[in-house]
C-alpha cells in the first residue's frame, strides 16, 4: 500500500500533468478558421518534444561534415515524407568530414584528479596518451624574453587562456557583494584582462598564432578555457592546431591547474581523445517544399540553420530553430495543403561558419531569390519570439503589421516591432538573402541566457528548451506564413534609403556574398 504522503505526491503529480498539457494559445474569439485550426493542432497535436528528442539525444551535435550532419538531414527527410511534403537534399561543395569520440582528461601529478573538458572539433585524435608537464604563460618585460621561454615549451603542455580568479557570474557578484567590494573586483578583473592583452602584445602574435608558434616550438598538447561568464559554461570551437591535441577545460579545473603551474608545483595532465578524420565530404542544403497552385513561381521561404557546434547537442542553436519551422510545415501541410503560393523549408548547412549553407542556396538558386516575397528565419534560442524588424524595407509594415493582426494578441503583445529598421549583414541566415532584395525577416527570441548560458557552448541541451514557449512560435510563424502565401496582394520589397555612416558617406545595401565551398577553415 501507499502511505497518505505518497498519494498526495501522485495527486499533485497528475495535477501537474494536466496543468501541463494545457492549451498555450485559446484563439480569441471571431477568429478565422485557419487561425483556430493552426492553435489547436499546435496545442493538442504537437510533435515538438518527440522531434527533438530524436534531432538532440539520439543523433546529437550536427557539426559540418559530421556523419551526425548526414544522419540528421536524413531525419529531416524521412519526417517530410511521412507528412506528405516534397524533400531534397541540394549540394554545394566540400568540408572536413570529423566525429567527435571521447575524451579522457586527467591530472596525474601532484594528485590525481579527472579534469572537466573536451577535445576542439576537427583536432586529430591522440595514437596513445600524451602525458606531460602542464606550464602556464608567464608575464614577459620583452619579446626576446619570450623568445627564450619558447625554447622551453618542448614536451610540455601549454595553458593559453586568461586565468579567471572569480568563477562567478557577474550577476552573482554584483548581486551579494558589497558595493565597494563589486568596484574593487571589477577594476581587479579589468587589470588583469589588461595585462594578459599586454602581454600578448609583447610576444608579437594572436592568439591563434601563439598557438602555432607554440605547436612548432615542441609543445606537445594546448589547453584552452574559453568562458562564457556563466556557471558551468564554456565555448567550445574549433582547434588551432595541426598535429597536436587541443582541448578546452572548464574553468574550475583550469584554474587549479594554472594555480598549481604557476606556483611551481609542476602538475603533469594525461590527454587521451578519440576521434576519426575521413577526409573531405559533400556540404548540403536540405530543402522540403510544400507546391503553391496559383502562384507555384512565386515563394515564401522558411529557414533555420540544420548544423551545430558540438560542444554539447545544438539545442537553442538551432534544433529549437529546426524544429519550429518543421511544426510549422507540418501543421500548414494539414491547415493549407494547395498555398496559393510555394512555400520552401530550408535547412541550412554550415551557419556556423558563416551562413554558407543558405549563402549558397542563394547563390545557385536566382530564379527563387527573385520570385521570393518573404522569408521568416527562426535562430538563436527557445525563447518566444519578441523582436520583429523591417530589414529596411520600406512597406514593410504595411504587410506585417496587416498579418499581425491575425495573430492572437497573448502572443503580439509581447512582439517588439522595428519599421522600417535597417538590413542585417550577418548573424543569421536571413542575412544571406537581404542582399537579393528579399523581405527576410528574422524573427528574434526572448533571451532566456542565450548568449551567456547556451550559445556555442558545453550546456546547450535538450533541457534548456522551453516547449510552451517553442509552441507560440509555432503558432505565430504558421499564421504569418498562412497569411504570406494566400496573401492577394503584390507584396512590396522597395529597399529604404539608408542614413551616413561614421564619416559621413552614404552606406550602401548588402551585398552578396559567396560561401565558403571547399571546406579550408580553422
Amino acid at each position: 500500500m501507499f502511505k497518505p504522503t505518497q498519494k498526495i505526491s501522485l495527486l499533485t503529480a497528475f495535477a501537474f500533468t494536466i496543468s501541463a498539457q494545457a492549451q498555450v494559445v485559446i484563439a480569441q474569439e471571431n477568429a478565422p478558421q485557419y487561425v483556430v485550426d493552426i492553435i489547436e493542432k499546435a496545442n493538442n497535436e504537437s510533435q515538438l518534444e518527440n522531434m527533438a528528442f530524436e534531432l538532440l539525444d539520439v543523433i546529437g551535435p550536427r557539426l559540418v561534415g559530421s556523419p551526425e550532419m548526414k544522419q540528421a538531414s536524413d531525419w529531416v527527410i524521412e519526417n517530410y515524407k511521412n507528412w506528405g511534403i516534397e524533400t531534397e537534399v541540394q549540394p554545394y561543395g566540400q568540408w572536413k568530414s570529423w566525429q567527435r569520440g571521447t575524451s579522457q582528461l586527467e591530472m596525474t601529478y601532484p594528485r590525481i584528479k579527472s579534469l572537466e573538458g573536451t577535445q576542439l572539433a576537427w583536432n586529430l585524435a591522440t595514437k596513445k596518451p600524451v602525458e606531460a608537464e602542464v606550464i602556464a604563460i608567464p608575464t614577459f618585460n620583452s619579446n626576446s624574453d619570450f623568445n627564450n621561454w619558447l625554447k622551453t615549451v618542448k614536451g610540455k603542455i601549454v595553458l593559453v587562456s586568461m586565468y579567471q580568479k572569480y568563477g562567478r557570474p557577474d550577476s552573482q557578484l554584483k548581486e551579494h557583494s558589497l558595493a565597494g567590494d563589486y568596484e574593487m573586483i571589477k577594476r581587479e578583473k579589468a587589470l588583469a584582462l589588461e595585462q594578459w592583452n599586454d602581454n600578448l602584445k609583447i610576444t608579437g602574435y594572436t592568439t591563434n598564432q601563439l598557438i602555432e608558434a607554440l605547436e612548432n616550438a615542441g609543445a606537445v598538447g594546448i589547453v584552452s578555457s574559453f568562458w562564457s561568464g556563466e556557471l558551468g559554461a564554456n565555448r567550445i570551437f574549433s582547434a588551432k592546431t595541426n598535429k597536436i591535441p587541443m582541448v578546452d577545460v572548464a574553468l574550475e579545473d583550469y584554474g587549479l591547474l594554472y594555480r598549481l603551474a604557476s606556483k611551481g608545483k609542476h602538475p603533469k595532465m594525461k590527454i587521451n581523445i578519440q576521434s576519426k578524420d575521413f577526409g573531405k565530404t559533400e556540404t548540403f542544403n536540405t530543402i522540403a517544399t510544400i507546391r503553391g497552385t496559383e502562384k507555384p513561381n512565386e515563394y515564401v521561404l522558411l529557414s533555420a540553420h540544420l548544423d551545430s557546434w558540438d560542444g554539447s547537442q545544438g539545442a537553442t542553436d538551432n534544433g529549437t530553430g529546426t524544429i519550429t519551422m518543421m511544426e510549422v510545415a507540418r501543421i500548414l501541410k494539414e491547415v493549407l495543403p494547395n498555398p496559393k503560393r510555394t512555400i520552401i523549408i530550408g535547412h541550412w548547412d554550415s551557419e556556423e561558419q558563416g551562413l554558407n549553407g543558405s549563402r549558397a542556396y542563394a547563390e545557385d538558386n536566382p530564379e527563387i531569390m527573385k520570385n521570393t516575397v518573404v522569408s521568416f528565419n527562426q535562430d538563436s534560442g527557445t525563447g518566444r519570439i519578441v523582436n520583429l524588424s523591417g530589414q529596411g524595407y520600406v512597406n514593410a509594415y504595411d504587410y506585417l503589421g496587416r498579418w499581425l493582426d491575425n495573430v492572437p494578441s497573448e502572443i503580439t503583445k509581447d512582439v517588439k516591432t522595428t519599421f522600417p529598421g535597417t538590413p542585417g549583414t550577418g548573424g543569421t541566415d536571413n542575412a544571406a538573402f537581404i542582399p537579393y532584395g528579399v523581405p527576410a525577416f528574422n524573427l528574434g527570441s526572448q533571451n532566456w541566457g542565450y548568449g551567456g548560458y547556451t550559445w556555442h557552448t558545453n550546456r546547450d541541451s535538450y533541457d534548456k528548451i522551453l516547449f510552451n514557449e517553442l509552441k507560440r512560435n509555432v503558432i505565430l510563424t504558421a499564421i504569418l506564413t498562412y497569411q504570406a502565401a494566400q496573401d492577394e496582394n503584390e507584396i512590396s520589397n522597395e529597399k529604404r534609403v539608408l542614413s551616413l555612416d561614421k564619416d559621413g558617406k552614404p552606406q550602401e545595401w548588402p551585398k552578396p556574398k559567396s560561401p565558403n565551398r571547399s571546406g579550408d577553415y580553422k
